[in-house]
């Protein structure tokens, strides 16, 4: 038997039980994943990719232009680490580059999730800023290495692009400070996680955060400057 999983999956050659049972619930994963995510209006029409890693190297990921509220098994495929689809006739999303950049870069990302939310839309195009701060929330607690809402978190923005190659080029300049996730201005938000209950905590948490960062900024936008004069 051949010792590459992608390649004996491709060969029609079983792969061992464990293997089979890992793919089975990473699959499984991204499926409930996406249909929570849908549910809470994060991925509209064919938005969003969703992605975990296994143990053997291969990734699991939704293929390119399905709706994920409608997820199947069969509607996740295999890639390396580099975004090459292992089975023949599979296409994966260019964005798939972007979840492998994250899973080449910290080791112990097991799940990467990208949504297309109206509050990371909207925020991310009212200003110019390279980041989107939030602090004194109690969420921010929901993210890695945070012990209290004490706190002030950056949110890195880079401006979307559709050459993959290059905005990965941008955001790896930024991916060692990043705690919560990032955004793609007037597209959406990456985040990521050990495993994919933790990412989607994480996912939660931030958009919960620009929920109320939108919220909070119309309120403000709509409270008559009072004359002092």
């Amino acid at each position: 038997m051949t010792a590459d999983p992608g390649i004996a999956r491709r060969e029609g050659v079983p792969l061992p039980a464990t293997e089979d049972v890992a793919w089975d619930k990473a699959a499984a994963s991204i499926v409930r994943a996406g249909r929570r995510m849908d549910e809470r209006g994060w991925v509209p029409a064919t938005a969003g990719n969703l992605s975990v890693r296994l143990a053997d190297g291969r990734i699991a990921v939704t293929r390119s232009g399905g709706h994920k509220g409608f997820l199947t098994t069969d509607s996740v495929i295999e890639v390396n680490l580099n975004g090459q689809p292992l089975h023949e006739g599979d296409r994966p999303s260019a964005e798939t580059l972007l979840h492998c950049q994250i899973y080449g870069h910290f080791p112990d990302a097991g799940a990467v999730l990208h949504g297309h939310s109206v509050a990371s839309t909207v925020l991310s195009m009212t200003s110019d800023d390279a980041a989107l701060h939030l602090e004194n929330y109690e969420v921010l607690k929901v993210f890695e290495g945070q012990t209290t809402h004490a706190t002030r978190l950056a949110v890195p923005m880079f401006a979307n692009d559709q050459n993959i190659p290059r905005l990965s080029r941008s955001v790896a300049l930024y991916l060692d400070e990043t705690k919560a996730g990032y955004i793609i201005r007037g597209h959406g938000v990456y985040v990521w996680g050990p495993d994919m209950a933790i990412a989607l905590a994480r996912l939660e948490g931030l958009e919960f955060l620009l929920s109320c960062e939108l919220e909070r900024r119309k309120l403000l936008s709509a409270i008559p400057v009072r004359d002092v004069t």
